[in-house]
């Protein structure tokens, strides 16, 4: 069996030459371009990338591209060109020949600009130039030249059929010569006039020519580069004729001589050695430029590609390259300089890195060895193990044959494997979904029975996700339950030291101080020491994200694959920073399975092939992204961008502001903004912010970037003031408050002259209420009542009955007191007037012996000397009852007083008799006498109720045939 696999190894095995592939960023209509058909790319003085298609122009900040057309002011939308002058103006130079220019945020064109309608040639600009004096030039692809000054056309028209001006391409020189080039003839211009050199060999066509920043031209004849200063030239470099024959464009030339070429096959890059590297290849190209931050930019058929600068250039090997598939699962490296990736359906591929050959090793069993998710390198033995879910292996790399060995569980038990590590002493540890196994030998017995294993021996129940044997050989393990350490037949759980430990863990590593390195699913690194977490590591201290899968330790620098892209940490930094490779965003935020990191490259196993790039950047400044403001909107009206100060309307308080930073390297960049200089900072990811609603007063809107890897940069500012509304002007809040106080005044008058007629008209209530409660006084000195006592007192005192003569006396002079007390009053307690009813009922009693009886009941809840009632009230009606409704009956009557509370704030006095009634003594009366204290009484309740908040209620009624009920609610005083 050993043998069968041997050969089937062998037969499986071959070579390929290995030409990794230059990763190039690719925009397309998917990334929001108008069309794929590209024409020409600039970038202007802003950093903004402008894109000339057939179906208008783009504006491109890195992130999102911003499309013109003829809706936006286009006069056309085939652009064939674009230029910028030296006030910032972006020209178009379109397909039907009609000029127009962008410049703050507007297009303008022939409609809108009067000056553009003299720039009328009906021609097609093919040639584009502004002058040292500030005239515009402009070649065209007839016969005629055209030269602006900003106020006059000047056109040259050349008679020579021979050698006319079509398709010129004009050149200043360092010494302010102007310099006409066509494929015909060399003009220079002398006098306001063009006059022919003949100097010098002639461009293929106006694309292939060009002004070098040095005020040199460069331009390619049928020879190559060629360089031309004033009538100086010379051929600096030699190019292939096949690249010269194959429609070439727009070409660009950089600081070391690097010729880069566009044609129909592609892009070229021409060192002056004569190495050429092709790029696009048979993907038809325009034309070349290089941006502000060194990145190539390819202007083809098929939209734009970007190759970034060499620091940040990312290479790829996948399976247009050799590999058996372009999913590469995991990736280790040998002594031997070679890559060994483990793939898709059995697939093990070793990649030379010294001679780039690929060799293929396929696993015979497909289904089992699916996806190599792990391998790892076993110095000492010289060999590769290797790992899938279902199961593990062994190359034997010393032997040329490459036999393999597997795992096997001698009773053909199925196993799941999450992570397996070889220890220096022959060990291996497997992470499986049942536990963690330890194989005492892995090289003489590669096989295992797992009912023969013992718990806490080499035997560790509970699913596992992970294992690792650090550099003294101790065990390391997470399950379930958390991470342990296995060391020496002892085991070590620290769940219960910290929470983190408790978490899942997808990776275990050893720094060199013997810190252990944790990468947790979801809570970001931990590092662990001395039985103590001594530090943590999340997306808050920078890293790309909390779910972290794999870890790579290389000269005291830590590597993570997380989640959202890759990460180092410096360990030589106290502070432990966290960098950020975002310009390998474009491959390696996400689907990263596996890392190898060796002297100089890093290396990542991705399911788009195997990407790797220098680590060694020759630059580590950080520059802060510009942040740009693209456009201002207030109310639907576009403000221009270049104002010093917007004065809006106060209906204008709605403002929008579109910004961005300038970012072709993928970077995360983070926003902050605010309205006041002296206002707090506000971050968002945003690319947008809508102010609504806002208040009249002067703003200064500030909006600043940054990225991961730097400070912010200097904010970009808007000044806008809002005019206040004339409601809210100084002369009408003026007028406002001078009508106010006018409104006060009269307001203040007019009540102080109510408040002084209330306080007379109270004063008089008052009054009023006095003469009443005296003439109520002196009404129940009734004469007949005095006249009567006098005549008992003298009938006492003939019958020498002295005794009742001194209680009827002691009993008036009493109620003489007790009136004179009471008149001083306007109320009075209620035990006051119970005491002065009893003793005038009392007197009254003795008046008419057993013909008169009286009886008064007063509830017990009620507190006799805290309520008060009104003075003088309760006399009339009794007084009334005895002489008008008991005396007139022979027998005489019964009184009765009854006192009760009603609710929690009204006192119900009820004084009832059964005498004749009230009704029937009104009609036995004759004249029309009407009680004069009773009448006194009702007059001054009245006025009391008009004094009072609350009124007294009075209800007199006759208690059916006769009798008389009279009810007095009196509100209740505390």
């Amino acid at each position: 069996m050993k043998l069968l696999t041997t050969v089937i190894i062998l037969l499986a095995c071959s070579f390929f030459a290995y030409p990794q592939t230059t990763h190039l960023q690719h925009f397309s209509t998917k990334n929001g371009l108008p069309s794929n058909n590209c024409y020409y790319t600039l970038q202007d003085t802003k950093g903004y990338l402008w894109v000339a298609t057939d179906a208008g122009v783009s504006r491109f900040d890195g992130k999102v591209f911003e499309n013109f057309s003829i809706d936006d002011g286009l006069p056309d939308n085939q652009i064939l060109q674009l230029k910028e002058d030296k006030s910032g103006k972006i020209w178009f130079l379109a397909l039907n020949g009609q000029l127009s220019y962008f410049f703050n945020g507007k297009i303008y064109n022939e409609n809108n600009d009067k000056l553009l309608k003299l720039l009328k040639f009906n021609a097609v600009v093919v040639s584009f130039l502004e002058d040292s004096k500030g005239r515009i030039w402009f070649g065209t692809n007839k016969n005629v030249l055209v030269m602006w000054d900003g106020k006059t056309v000047m056109k040259y028209v050349s008679a020579d059929p021979v050698h006319p001006y079509t398709s010129t391409f004009i050149h200043e020189d360092k010494s302010g010569m102007i310099w006409a080039f066509s494929n015909q003839c060399i003009r220079i211009f002398k006098n306001n006039t063009f006059i022919i050199a003949s100097h010098g060999t002639l461009p293929l066509s106006y694309k292939t020519i060009i002004n070098l920043p040095d005020k040199k031209l460069g331009y390619l004849d049928r020879s190559g580069l060629n360089i031309r200063e004033g009538f100086n030239q010379h051929l600096l470099l030699k190019i292939d004729t096949t690249l010269l024959t194959s429609d070439p464009g727009y070409f660009y030339l950089d600081k070391n001589d690097d010729l880069w070429l566009s044609n129909s096959n592609g892009v070229y890059c021409v060192e002056p050695s004569g190495k050429t590297t092709n790029y696009l290849k048979n993907v038809p190209s325009s034309q070349v430029i290089k941006d502000s931050k060194n990145n190539m930019w390819f202007t083809t058929s098929s939209g734009i590609y970007m190759l970034p600068q060499k620091d940040e250039r990312l290479y790829i090997v996948n399976k247009a390259n050799g590999l058996s598939t372009d999913i590469v699962k995991s990736l280790v490296k040998d002594d031997h300089n070679n890559l060994w990736l483990g793939m898709d359906e059995g697939h093990i591929n070793i990649l030379s890195l010294n001679n780039y050959e690929l060799n293929k090793i396929q696993l015979p069993d497909k289904k089992r060895y699916n996806a190599i998710k792990q391998m790892v390198y076993d110095t000492t033995h010289q060999a590769i193990y290797f790992s899938s879910d279902y199961g593990l292996g062994r190359i034997n790399h010393s032997d040329s044959k490459r036999a393999i060995s597997y795992l096997k569980e001698t009773n053909n038990s199925m196993f799941v494997i999450k992570s397996f590590s070889i220890s220096k002493n022959n060990t291996l540890a497997v992470a499986l979904s049942s536990g963690v196994f330890i194989l005492p030998d892995r090289m003489n017995t590669l096989q295992f029975t797992s009912r023969f294993f013992k718990q806490g021996v080499d035997f560790f129940n509970n699913r596992a996700y992970s294992v690792f044997y650090d550099k003294q050989q101790n065990l390391w393990f997470s399950n379930i339950n958390g991470l342990s350490k296995f060391s020496n037949g002892i085991l070590y759980n620290y769940a219960d030291d910290h929470v983190l430990l408790t978490k899942r863990i997808n990776d275990i590593q050893e720094l060199n101080d013997g810190t252990i390195v944790l990468a947790t699913d979801g809570y970001g690194i931990v590092f662990f020491k001395n039985k103590k977490v001594t530090r943590v590591i999340t997306q808050k201290d920078g890293l790309a994200d909390n779910i972290c899968k794999k870890l790579f330790v290389k000269n005291n620098y830590l590597w993570i694959v997380t989640n959202n892209g890759i990460n180092r940490i410096d360990l030589n930094d106290k502070q432990f920073a966290v960098e950020s490779f975002e310009y390998t965003n474009a491959l390696l935020v996400d689907d990263v399975n596996g890392l190898y990191i060796d002297n100089r490259y890093a290396y990542f196993a991705t399911n788009n092939g195997l990407v790797y790039f220098s680590y060694h950047r020759t630059s580590s400044v950080h520059e802060a992204p510009r942040v740009l403001i693209s456009s201002i909107i207030s109310n639907k009206t576009k403000l221009g961008l270049n104002y010093a100060m917007h004065t809006l309307a106060p209906s204008n308080n709605n403002i929008t502001f579109t910004y961005s930073a300038i970012d072709f390297q993928h970077k995360s960049i983070t926003y902050r903004y605010r309205l006041k200089t002296e206002a707090n900072w506000t971050e968002t990811k945003n690319r947008r912010l809508e102010f609504s609603s806002l208040e009249p007063g002067d703003y200064t809107f500030e909006i600043s970037a940054k990225s991961h890897s730097n400070n912010w940069s200097t904010p970009a500012r808007v000044n806008f003031s809002l005019k206040r509304h004339f409601w809210q002007t100084g002369w009408f809040l003026a007028g406002i408050f001078l009508l106010a106080g006018f409104a006060f005044y009269k307001a203040a008058v007019i009540i102080t002259k109510i408040q002084k007629n209330k306080e007379q008209q109270q004063l008089l209530l008052k009054n009023k209420i006095l003469m009443l409660e005296q003439r109520a006084l002196q009404a129940m000195m009734n004469p007949h009542f005095v006249f009567n006592v006098m005549n008992s007192i003298q009938h006492y005192i003939n019958t020498k009955d002295t005794n009742s003569a001194n209680k009827i006396l002691t009993g008036f002079a009493k109620l003489i007191r007790k009136n004179l007390e009471i008149c001083t009053k306007s109320f009075i307690g209620l035990d006051e007037e119970l005491e002065y009813l009893e003793l005038y009922l009392s007197l009254e009693k003795k008046r008419f012996g057993e013909k008169f009886k009286y009886r008064i009941q007063v509830d017990p809840a009620i507190d006799k000397e805290e309520t008060m009632i009104p003075s003088m009230i309760l006399q009339p009606y009794i007084e009334n009852a005895i002489w008008h409704g008991l005396m007139p009956k022979e027998d005489g009557g019964q009184l009765s007083i009854h006192i009760n509370l009603k609710g929690d704030k009204h006192l119900l006095i009820e004084i009832v008799d059964d005498g004749v009634g009230i009704n029937n003594s009104l009609k036995n009366k004759k004249g029309q006498h009407v009680s004069k204290g009773m009448s006194l009484t009702k007059e001054r309740i009245n006025l009391l109720n008009q004094v009072e908040p609350n009124p007294i209620q009075i209800e007199i009624k006759q208690n059916g045939i006769s009798g008389t009920y009279v009810s007095i609610l009196v509100p209740l005083i505390h």
